[in-house]
C-alpha cells in the first residue's frame, strides 16, 4: 500500500512538481502561543463552506423552484428521500455554524491585531467574506417557501426599501417586484446557488492567497513555532472532524423543521424573528421610535448600522489616528464594547 502511494506521488510530482509545494508548506511556520487555537477558526470556516457546497449539491438534485413546487420538493426531501432530512439539517446547521466561525475568526484577528500593516487587504477581504456568508444565510432562508421564511424575508426586504433615493429601486431589484412572490424566490435561488458561491469562492481564493503570501501574523516574533505541514494541517483536520461531529449531532437531535407552507394572504405569525446573526440589527430597528425628529426611525437605524459596519471594516486605518501608546487599548475597548452590544441586543431580541 505504501509503495503504491509513493509511486502515485512520484507520478504526480513528475508532472506537477508537488515537491516544491510540499517544501513550501514545510518551511511555512505557524506561531504557537496561548491564542494560537483561534488560528483554526479560518480553516474550520473553509471546511464548513465545502460542507455547504457538498450538501447543497445533494439537495439541488431534488429541489424545484416555484411557489407551488419549492415547499413540496423540500417536504419530499425530508420525508421520502433516504437521509434527505439529515442532509437538509446538516446544510441548515452548517450555514449557522459557518457564520459563527467567520465571526470568531474576525474577532480573533481584531483582538490579536493581525489586521495591521501589511495585512489591511486581508482584513478587508475577511469583512467581505463575513457579509457574503450572511447573505448566503438570508438568500437560502426563503428557498423552502414556508410561512416563517416568507414573512421574515418580507420584513428583511422592507428594510432595504427605506434606503434614501434608491430604496424603492433596490426593493424591486431584490424582490423582482413590489411584493415577495415567485419572482423573489427565483432571484434568491439564483443568488444562493450561482452568484454568491462564485463570489465567495473567488474572494476566498484571494483571501487565502494574501494569507499564504504574508504568512501568519506574529510568526516572525513568536518564540515558539510549528511547521504548517504536517503539524498545523493535522491539527486543523482534527478540528474539522470535531466540527463535523457537532453538526451531525445537531442535525440528528435537533432536525430543522419545515413548518407550514407560505400563504401571502395569511397574517404574519406572532413572534417572527430572523436568524440569530441578524437578530441584533432587527432588535435595534424594532426599539427605535417611528420618527426621530424629521427623519424616519428605521432610516436612522439603517444609517447607524451601516456606520458601525464601516467603522469595523476600517479598523486598520482609523487606529493609526490614535496615539501609538494607546492603540492596543483603544482597539481592545472597541472590540469588547462591540461584542457586548451585539450580545446584549441579540439576547434582548431572542427573549422579547
Amino acid at each position: 500500500m505504501r509503495g503504491s502511494l509513493a509511486a502515485a506521488y512520484a507520478w504526480l510530482d513528475e508532472r506537477f512538481d508537488l515537491g516544491a509545494l510540499v517544501e513550501f508548506a514545510r518551511h511555512k511556520r505557524v506561531p504557537v502561543h496561548r491564542g494560537s487555537v483561534f488560528y483554526y477558526a479560518g480553516g474550520v470556516t473553509a471546511f464548513l463552506f465545502l460542507l455547504q457546497v457538498g450538501t447543497g449539491i445533494l439537495l439541488l438534485m431534488y429541489y424545484r423552484v416555484g411557489t407551488d413546487a419549492s415547499y413540496e420538493s423540500v417536504r419530499y426531501i425530508t420525508t421520502k428521500v433516504p437521509f434527505g432530512w439529515l442532509m437538509r439539517s446538516v446544510h441548515s446547521w452548517g450555514a449557522n455554524l459557518m457564520v459563527l466561525f467567520v465571526l470568531l475568526h474576525m474577532l480573533s484577528v481584531l483582538f490579536m491585531k493581525a489586521y495591521r500593516k501589511p495585512r489591511e487587504l486581508t482584513w478587508l477581504t475577511g469583512c467581505a467574506l463575513l457579509g457574503l456568508s450572511m447573505a448566503f444565510g438570508f438568500s437560502g432562508y426563503l428557498l423552502p417557501w414556508n410561512e416563517l421564511a416568507y414573512f421574515a424575508t418580507k420584513v428583511g426586504t422592507d428594510i432595504v426599501g427605506q434606503v434614501p433615493l434608491v430604496g424603492h429601486w433596490l426593493l424591486r431589484l431584490v424582490r423582482g417586484g413590489d411584493e415577495v412572490t415567485g419572482a423573489t424566490l427565483s432571484r434568491f435561488f439564483g443568488l444562493h446557488v450561482a452568484i454568491l458561491p462564485a463570489l465567495l469562492t473567488s474572494l476566498m481564493g484571494v483571501h487565502l492567497l494574501f494569507v499564504q503570501t504574508q504568512g501568519m501574523a506574529g510568526a516572525d516574533r513568536a518564540k515558539k513555532t510549528m511547521a504548517f505541514f504536517p503539524n498545523f494541517l493535522l491539527r486543523d483536520a482534527i478540528f474539522w472532524l470535531v466540527v463535523l461531529n457537532a453538526v451531525c449531532a445537531l442535525a440528528v437531535f435537533f432536525p430543522w423543521e419545515l413548518g407550514k407552507k407560505a400563504d401571502a394572504l395569511a397574517s404574519a405569525p406572532t413572534g417572527i424573528k430572523p436568524e440569530w446573526y441578524f437578530l441584533s440589527q432587527y432588535q435595534f430597528l424594532k426599539v427605535l421610535p417611528g420618527r426621530i425628529g424629521p427623519v424616519a426611525g428605521e432610516l436612522v437605524g439603517i444609517a447607524v448600522i451601516g456606520a458601525a459596519g464601516l467603522v469595523f471594516a476600517l479598523v486598520p486605518f482609523w487606529e493609526r489616528l490614535v496615539p501609538e501608546g494607546r492603540r492596543d487599548r483603544a482597539v481592545e475597548l472597541f472590540g469588547w464594547v462591540s461584542l457586548a452590544v451585539l450580545g446584549a441586543m441579540t439576547a434582548w431580541g431572542y427573549l422579547s
